[in-house]
Protein backbone atom coordinates (compact mmCIF):
# COMPACT_ATOMS: atom_id res chain seq x y z
CA UNK A 1 0.00 0.00 0.00
CA UNK A 2 1.58 2.96 -1.24
CA UNK A 3 -0.18 6.40 -1.95
CA UNK A 4 3.51 7.15 -4.71
CA UNK A 5 1.25 4.78 -7.26
CA UNK A 6 -2.23 5.06 -6.08
CA UNK A 7 -4.64 6.66 -7.76
CA UNK A 8 -6.74 9.46 -6.11
CA UNK A 9 -10.20 8.56 -4.39
CA UNK A 10 -11.58 11.69 -3.09
CA UNK A 11 -11.79 15.37 -5.17
CA UNK A 12 -11.20 17.09 -2.11
CA UNK A 13 -7.74 16.96 0.33
CA UNK A 14 -10.10 17.01 3.13
CA UNK A 15 -13.20 15.29 4.57
CA UNK A 16 -15.75 17.87 6.15
CA UNK A 17 -18.59 16.34 5.89
CA UNK A 18 -20.57 13.46 3.84
CA UNK A 19 -22.29 16.58 1.88
CA UNK A 20 -20.56 16.54 -1.29
CA UNK A 21 -18.68 12.94 -1.10
CA UNK A 22 -20.16 11.15 -4.22
CA UNK A 23 -21.60 7.61 -3.77
CA UNK A 24 -18.19 6.38 -6.27
CA UNK A 25 -16.18 8.04 -3.49
CA UNK A 26 -17.93 6.62 -0.67
CA UNK A 27 -17.96 3.08 -2.40
CA UNK A 28 -13.82 3.45 -2.85
CA UNK A 29 -13.23 4.23 0.66
CA UNK A 30 -15.25 1.76 1.82
CA UNK A 31 -13.40 -0.88 -0.71
CA UNK A 32 -10.21 0.64 0.81
CA UNK A 33 -11.29 0.49 4.31
CA UNK A 34 -11.84 -3.26 3.67
CA UNK A 35 -7.76 -4.03 2.97
CA UNK A 36 -7.51 -2.06 6.27
CA UNK A 37 -9.71 -4.38 8.05
CA UNK A 38 -8.43 -7.36 6.91
CA UNK A 39 -4.54 -6.34 7.47
CA UNK A 40 -5.57 -4.99 11.25
CA UNK A 41 -6.73 -8.66 11.76
CA UNK A 42 -2.93 -9.92 10.79
CA UNK A 43 -0.15 -10.51 12.62
CA UNK A 44 1.32 -7.45 10.97
CA UNK A 45 -1.01 -4.28 11.44
CA UNK A 46 1.50 -2.01 10.92
CA UNK A 47 2.43 -0.13 6.80
CA UNK A 48 4.91 3.02 6.40
CA UNK A 49 2.55 4.65 4.09
CA UNK A 50 2.27 7.96 6.09
CA UNK A 51 6.36 7.76 7.41
CA UNK A 52 7.42 10.96 7.86
CA UNK A 53 3.55 12.51 8.09
CA UNK A 54 2.50 14.17 11.38
CA UNK A 55 -0.84 13.82 12.43
CA UNK A 56 -2.75 15.65 14.55
CA UNK A 57 -5.30 15.03 16.94
CA UNK A 58 -7.35 18.11 18.54
CA UNK A 59 -10.09 17.64 20.25
CA UNK A 60 -12.33 20.52 22.26
CA UNK A 61 -14.66 17.73 22.99
CA UNK A 62 -13.92 14.22 24.78
CA UNK A 63 -14.43 11.15 22.62
CA UNK A 64 -12.21 8.07 23.61
CA UNK A 65 -13.65 6.11 20.81
CA UNK A 66 -12.57 8.50 18.16
CA UNK A 67 -9.93 9.99 18.99
CA UNK A 68 -7.54 6.35 20.18
CA UNK A 69 -9.14 5.05 16.83
CA UNK A 70 -7.41 8.20 14.49
CA UNK A 71 -4.55 7.90 17.46
CA UNK A 72 -4.16 4.02 15.99
CA UNK A 73 -4.92 4.78 12.41
CA UNK A 74 -2.08 7.15 12.29
CA UNK A 75 0.36 5.27 14.06
CA UNK A 76 -0.51 1.66 12.58
CA UNK A 77 0.25 3.50 8.66
CA UNK A 78 3.72 5.22 10.09
CA UNK A 79 3.07 8.40 11.01
CA UNK A 80 3.97 10.37 14.02
CA UNK A 81 0.90 11.10 16.04
CA UNK A 82 0.65 14.35 18.11
CA UNK A 83 -2.97 14.46 20.86
CA UNK A 84 -3.09 17.97 21.76
CA UNK A 85 -4.57 18.60 24.91
CA UNK A 86 -6.94 21.68 24.96
CA UNK A 87 -7.00 21.46 28.42
CA UNK A 88 -3.49 22.77 29.24
CA UNK A 89 -3.35 24.91 25.66
CA UNK A 90 -3.77 28.38 25.33
CA UNK A 91 -7.16 27.83 23.80
CA UNK A 92 -8.29 27.13 27.29
CA UNK A 93 -6.62 30.37 28.32
CA UNK A 94 -9.04 33.04 25.93
CA UNK A 95 -7.00 31.63 22.39
CA UNK A 96 -9.18 32.13 19.22
CA UNK A 97 -9.80 29.24 16.75
CA UNK A 98 -7.85 31.53 14.27
CA UNK A 99 -5.00 32.42 16.63
CA UNK A 100 -4.89 28.62 17.10
CA UNK A 101 -4.93 27.74 13.24
CA UNK A 102 -1.89 30.04 12.84
CA UNK A 103 -0.07 28.18 15.67
CA UNK A 104 -0.92 24.79 14.39
CA UNK A 105 0.09 26.02 11.00
CA UNK A 106 3.72 27.27 12.11
CA UNK A 107 4.30 23.31 13.22
CA UNK A 108 3.25 22.58 9.67
CA UNK A 109 1.58 19.51 10.10
CA UNK A 110 -0.07 16.60 7.10
CA UNK A 111 -3.25 16.03 8.20
CA UNK A 112 -5.16 17.66 11.00
CA UNK A 113 -8.04 15.76 12.54
CA UNK A 114 -10.27 17.91 14.93
CA UNK A 115 -13.50 17.45 17.59
CA UNK A 116 -15.31 21.01 18.17
CA UNK A 117 -18.48 21.85 19.49
CA UNK A 118 -18.92 24.32 17.30
CA UNK A 119 -20.60 23.80 13.63
CA UNK A 120 -18.33 24.79 10.81
CA UNK A 121 -15.38 24.79 13.04
CA UNK A 122 -13.81 22.01 10.66
CA UNK A 123 -14.28 24.07 7.35
CA UNK A 124 -12.75 27.03 9.04
CA UNK A 125 -9.46 25.27 10.09
CA UNK A 126 -9.72 24.06 6.68
CA UNK A 127 -9.73 27.81 5.14
CA UNK A 128 -6.61 29.02 7.65
CA UNK A 129 -4.30 26.18 7.44
CA UNK A 130 -2.03 24.22 4.55
CA UNK A 131 -2.86 21.01 5.87
CA UNK A 132 -5.50 18.47 5.02
CA UNK A 133 -8.46 18.70 7.53
CA UNK A 134 -10.73 15.69 8.78
CA UNK A 135 -13.83 16.49 10.69
CA UNK A 136 -14.21 14.51 13.44
CA UNK A 137 -17.34 16.25 14.57
CA UNK A 138 -18.42 19.91 14.66
CA UNK A 139 -21.21 20.96 16.74
CA UNK A 140 -24.49 19.47 15.98
CA UNK A 141 -23.18 19.63 11.80
CA UNK A 142 -21.36 16.17 10.77
CA UNK A 143 -19.27 13.61 12.03
CA UNK A 144 -18.49 12.26 8.53
CA UNK A 145 -16.00 8.66 9.53
CA UNK A 146 -18.52 7.73 12.35
CA UNK A 147 -20.84 7.70 8.87
CA UNK A 148 -18.35 5.76 7.20
CA UNK A 149 -17.80 3.51 9.70
CA UNK A 150 -21.37 2.15 10.43
CA UNK A 151 -21.78 1.73 6.29
CA UNK A 152 -18.57 -0.09 6.16
CA UNK A 153 -20.31 -2.68 8.81
CA UNK A 154 -23.46 -2.41 7.37
CA UNK A 155 -22.12 -3.22 3.99
CA UNK A 156 -20.04 -5.85 5.75
CA UNK A 157 -23.06 -7.81 6.96
CA UNK A 158 -25.31 -7.10 3.91
CA UNK A 159 -23.76 -6.58 1.00
CA UNK A 160 -25.40 -4.06 -0.17
CA UNK A 161 -27.66 -0.90 0.69
CA UNK A 162 -30.37 -1.04 -1.88
CA UNK A 163 -33.36 -2.49 -0.52
CA UNK A 164 -32.05 -2.18 3.34
CA UNK A 165 -34.59 -0.22 5.52
CA UNK A 166 -32.74 1.83 8.33
CA UNK A 167 -34.39 3.19 11.47
CA UNK A 168 -32.28 5.97 13.19
CA UNK A 169 -33.68 6.07 16.42
CA UNK A 170 -33.73 8.73 19.49
CA UNK A 171 -32.29 11.98 20.10
CA UNK A 172 -32.09 13.23 16.23
CA UNK A 173 -32.26 16.94 16.85
CA UNK A 174 -28.80 17.10 18.48
CA UNK A 175 -27.03 14.03 16.61
CA UNK A 176 -24.21 15.20 14.37
CA UNK A 177 -24.03 11.36 13.30
CA UNK A 178 -27.71 10.79 12.62
CA UNK A 179 -27.15 14.00 9.76
CA UNK A 180 -24.12 12.08 8.46
CA UNK A 181 -25.49 8.78 8.08
CA UNK A 182 -28.93 10.57 6.73
CA UNK A 183 -26.98 11.86 3.84
CA UNK A 184 -24.74 8.91 3.31
CA UNK A 185 -27.38 6.12 3.26
CA UNK A 186 -29.97 8.11 1.36
CA UNK A 187 -27.08 8.88 -0.83
CA UNK A 188 -26.17 4.61 -1.21
CA UNK A 189 -29.54 3.74 -1.70
CA UNK A 190 -30.96 2.77 1.80
CA UNK A 191 -34.51 4.34 2.78
CA UNK A 192 -34.26 5.96 5.99
CA UNK A 193 -36.69 6.34 8.94
CA UNK A 194 -36.48 8.64 11.86
CA UNK A 195 -37.50 7.86 15.23
CA UNK A 196 -37.76 10.24 18.06
CA UNK A 197 -40.43 11.87 20.20
CA UNK A 198 -41.48 14.98 18.86
CA UNK A 199 -39.34 17.34 20.71
CA UNK A 200 -36.19 15.12 19.78
CA UNK A 201 -36.83 15.64 15.81
CA UNK A 202 -35.32 18.32 13.90
CA UNK A 203 -38.12 21.00 12.53
CA UNK A 204 -39.42 19.82 9.20
CA UNK A 205 -37.42 16.51 9.82
CA UNK A 206 -39.19 15.30 6.46
CA UNK A 207 -36.97 17.77 4.20
CA UNK A 208 -34.50 15.15 4.66
CA UNK A 209 -36.36 12.87 2.54
CA UNK A 210 -36.81 10.16 5.06
CA UNK A 211 -39.93 9.02 6.97
CA UNK A 212 -40.31 10.43 10.58
CA UNK A 213 -42.20 8.30 13.03
CA UNK A 214 -42.90 9.23 16.49
CA UNK A 215 -43.75 5.94 17.71
CA UNK A 216 -41.19 3.62 18.05
CA UNK A 217 -43.18 0.34 17.18
CA UNK A 218 -44.39 1.54 13.96
CA UNK A 219 -41.76 2.84 12.60
CA UNK A 220 -39.50 -0.09 13.37
CA UNK A 221 -42.13 -2.15 11.45
CA UNK A 222 -40.21 -4.21 9.08
CA UNK A 223 -36.73 -2.29 9.34
CA UNK A 224 -32.98 -4.16 8.35
CA UNK A 225 -31.20 -2.33 10.67
CA UNK A 226 -32.17 -0.41 14.03
CA UNK A 227 -29.30 2.43 14.77
CA UNK A 228 -29.54 4.04 17.88
CA UNK A 229 -28.26 6.92 19.86
CA UNK A 230 -27.30 8.47 23.06
CA UNK A 231 -29.47 10.66 24.60
CA UNK A 232 -26.80 13.78 24.81
CA UNK A 233 -28.17 15.25 27.88
CA UNK A 234 -25.28 17.53 27.93
CA UNK A 235 -26.83 19.44 24.66
CA UNK A 236 -29.99 19.92 26.35
CA UNK A 237 -31.05 23.27 27.53
CA UNK A 238 -34.60 22.39 28.23
CA UNK A 239 -36.83 19.40 29.13
CA UNK A 240 -36.85 17.66 25.99
CA UNK A 241 -37.98 14.30 27.99
CA UNK A 242 -39.88 13.97 30.76
CA UNK A 243 -37.34 11.33 32.83
CA UNK A 244 -35.07 8.57 31.21
CA UNK A 245 -37.10 6.23 32.67
CA UNK A 246 -40.13 7.24 31.02
CA UNK A 247 -37.70 7.71 27.68
CA UNK A 248 -36.80 4.02 27.75
CA UNK A 249 -40.20 3.07 28.45
CA UNK A 250 -41.50 4.31 25.12
CA UNK A 251 -38.16 5.24 23.20
CA UNK A 252 -35.60 2.72 24.81
CA UNK A 253 -34.75 -0.83 22.39
CA UNK A 254 -35.75 -4.04 24.06
CA UNK A 255 -36.57 -7.30 23.09
CA UNK A 256 -40.51 -6.02 22.91
CA UNK A 257 -39.87 -3.11 20.08
CA UNK A 258 -36.98 -5.38 18.35
CA UNK A 259 -39.75 -7.64 18.06
CA UNK A 260 -41.28 -5.34 15.30
CA UNK A 261 -38.07 -5.29 12.96
CA UNK A 262 -37.59 -7.70 10.46
CA UNK A 263 -36.83 -10.72 11.32
CA UNK A 264 -32.57 -10.97 11.56
CA UNK A 265 -32.69 -7.35 11.78
CA UNK A 266 -29.07 -6.01 13.27
CA UNK A 267 -28.80 -3.41 15.87
CA UNK A 268 -26.24 -0.61 16.10
CA UNK A 269 -24.93 2.15 18.34
CA UNK A 270 -22.18 4.67 17.67
CA UNK A 271 -21.35 4.58 21.51
CA UNK A 272 -20.90 5.71 24.22
CA UNK A 273 -24.00 3.71 25.10
CA UNK A 274 -26.66 4.98 28.29
CA UNK A 275 -27.74 1.49 29.23
CA UNK A 276 -31.05 1.46 30.61
CA UNK A 277 -31.89 4.44 28.91
CA UNK A 278 -31.56 3.71 24.99
CA UNK A 279 -30.98 0.26 24.85
CA UNK A 280 -31.11 -2.92 27.18
CA UNK A 281 -27.97 -4.56 28.00
CA UNK A 282 -29.18 -7.90 26.89
CA UNK A 283 -29.47 -6.45 23.25
CA UNK A 284 -26.30 -4.51 23.32
CA UNK A 285 -24.52 -7.38 24.25
CA UNK A 286 -26.14 -10.20 22.14
CA UNK A 287 -23.78 -10.26 19.22
CA UNK A 288 -26.18 -12.47 17.11
CA UNK A 289 -28.09 -9.11 16.57
CA UNK A 290 -25.86 -6.11 17.52
CA UNK A 291 -23.04 -4.82 15.49
CA UNK A 292 -21.44 -2.76 18.23
CA UNK A 293 -17.95 -4.46 18.47
CA UNK A 294 -17.87 -4.39 14.75
CA UNK A 295 -18.44 -0.66 14.46
CA UNK A 296 -15.52 -0.11 17.02
CA UNK A 297 -12.97 -2.04 15.00
CA UNK A 298 -14.38 -0.87 11.54
CA UNK A 299 -13.83 2.69 13.20
CA UNK A 300 -10.20 2.14 13.01
CA UNK A 301 -10.15 0.69 9.76
CA UNK A 302 -12.19 3.49 7.79
CA UNK A 303 -9.85 6.53 9.82
CA UNK A 304 -6.80 4.60 7.85
CA UNK A 305 -9.01 4.49 4.56
CA UNK A 306 -9.61 8.33 4.94
CA UNK A 307 -5.96 8.64 5.86
CA UNK A 308 -5.00 7.04 2.81
CA UNK A 309 -6.75 8.49 0.62
CA UNK A 310 -5.57 12.63 2.15
CA UNK A 311 -2.36 11.38 1.55
CA UNK A 312 -2.46 10.59 -2.32
CA UNK A 313 -3.15 14.49 -2.49
CA UNK A 314 -0.01 15.16 -1.03
CA UNK A 315 3.39 16.31 -1.84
Amino acid sequence: MTSASASPILKSSHLLGIEGISAPEVTALLDLAETYAALNRGANKKVALLKGRTLVNLFFEASTRTQSSFELAGKRMGADVLNMSVKTSSVSKGETLIDTAATLNAMRPDILVVRHHDSGAAELLSRKLDCSVVNAGDGQHEHPTQALLDALTIRRRRGSFNGLTVAICGDILHSRVARSNIRLLSLMGARVRLIAPGTLLPAQADRFGVEVFTDMRAGLAGVDIVMMLRLQLERMTGAFVPSTREYFRFYGLDREKLSFAKPGALVMHPGPMNRGVEIASDIADDMEVSLIAEQVEMGVAIRMAVLDALSRGMK
